[in-house]
């Protein structure tokens, strides 16, 4: 006689269930179960029983809303920001600090085994920041005219739809950018739908408007100390930056190689890129205005591939498949990988890995982002040595 399969249970949007929170899903919401079906809870800690409420039915999960904390964790604690739970600027102000770094090297792990089919293990401890609160350097608000209040709205988007919520001030930014929002507010703009971009420059760079800078300086210095080691733990003495934007990472290792060159499409960061490199008397490289996908197949041939070292920052959507099938037919001796996306970045280093071309040493997380599901991480990858006859 076959054992009693278990009743299956009927999901439907406006039930209310009472779960135990398993994980913590890579974005920030808490995983639980009713039965084998699968719901995504926000604002929850894992190892807490909460009552939910069901807002939106799939094919294979749902989405709920957290309505009360029945039994709470431990690591549970009592966020900053008045606005938190509505706003969709952080998942984690909740969850105390130390455990968000445990958590976010848990998922880096678990999506370099699921996608990047890599092992987990090399996924260093999250470096944490300096600065929990008060770090982010760049901030965009929003403008919008709210009809129930019958009035302009000026903050960020809720976390569940693209209404904004009216913020008087932002926890996670640097105290200059909240005195810009004072200001912002005191005179807003003409009408709704717009987009405000509050940036605090940093110090001793030229920095165009629209150019991307890294948006935490307190864990900056850690960010370059660990690419700093990478590099010279190979031995490159030629380096390849593509997306280098103003320059950065070039220009604060170009003490470490005899030549270097840095791509980046944007001309005008190309341009502040020159003049960062003249201010610091960094003479050894140049800056080349161009897509780095089309022109890293010709700059890779002006240097010799065994002294070479890559630097690869790109956007959130990482690099194009044929960029990467290119990297590996050049076979530089090194890849030092730097991404806020760790799926993207795991899909890219299985590209990257496949067939043994190249070996990953290590991922390093730092938490540029906290109280966020964000984080940086930097990838170093080596060329495999070739097999010598049997």
């Amino acid at each position: 006689m076959d054992a009693q399969q278990p009743a299956q249970v009927t999901v439907q949007s406006g039930q209310r269930f009472t779960v135990a929170i398993q994980d913590l899903a890579f974005g920030g919401e808490g995983v639980a179960r009713i039965g084998e079906f699968v719901i995504f809870v926000p604002f929850v800690v894992p190892g807490e029983t909460v009552e939910i409420e069901v807002t939106e039915v799939k094919r294979s999960f749902a989405r709920g809303k957290l309505l009360q904390v029945i039994v709470p964790s431990p690591h549970r604690v009592k966020p900053e920001c008045a606005y938190f739970g509505e706003c969709g600027g952080c998942q984690y102000q909740h969850i105390a600090y130390p455990l968000q770094l445990e958590w976010k090297r848990k998922q880096v792990a678990d999506l370099l085994e699921r996608v990047g089919r890599l092992p987990g293990g090399l996924v260093a401890p999250v470096i944490p920041c300096p600065k929990p609160y008060g770090y982010r350097n760049r901030i965009m608000l929003r403008s919008q005219w709210n009809r129930p209040l019958q009035k302009l709205v000026i903050g960020y988007l809720r976390h569940d739809s693209r209404l904004v919520v009216d913020i008087e001030e932002c926890k996670i930014a640097e105290p200059a950018l909240n005195e810009q929002i004072k200001l912002a507010r005191s005179k807003p703009p003409p009408k709704g739908g717009l987009k405000l971009t509050l940036r605090i420059p940093p110090p001793d760079w030229t920095l165009p408007p629209d150019a991307f800078f890294q948006n935490n300086f307190f864990l900056l210095p850690e960010l370059v100390r660990v690419v700093r080691e990478c590099l010279q733990e190979s031995g490159a003495s030629r380096l390849i930056d593509a997306y280098c934007g103003v320059g950065f990472f070039a220009i604060e290792l170009a003490g470490l190689v005899r030549e270097f060159i840095g791509v980046e499409v944007d001309r005008i960061a190309i341009r502040a890129a020159r003049q960062n490199a003249a201010r610091r008397n960094v003479q050894n490289g140049e800056f080349i205005a161009a897509r780095a996908e089309e022109l890293l197949p010709d700059i890779l041939m002006r240097f010799p591939p065994e002294q070479t070292a890559l630097i690869l920052d790109p956007p959130r959507t990482g690099c194009p498949a044929e960029s990467l099938q290119k990297l590996r037919q050049a076979r530089p001796r090194q890849i030092i990988y730097i991404s806020c996306h760790p799926a993207m970045l795991a899909r890219d280093l299985n590209i990257l890995c496949a067939d043994g071309v190249f070996e990953l040493c290590r991922v390093q997380p730092l938490d540029m982002f906290p109280q966020t599901q964000h984080l940086e991480c930097v990838a170093d990858l080596r060329l495999r040595a070739p097999s010598g006859p049997a």
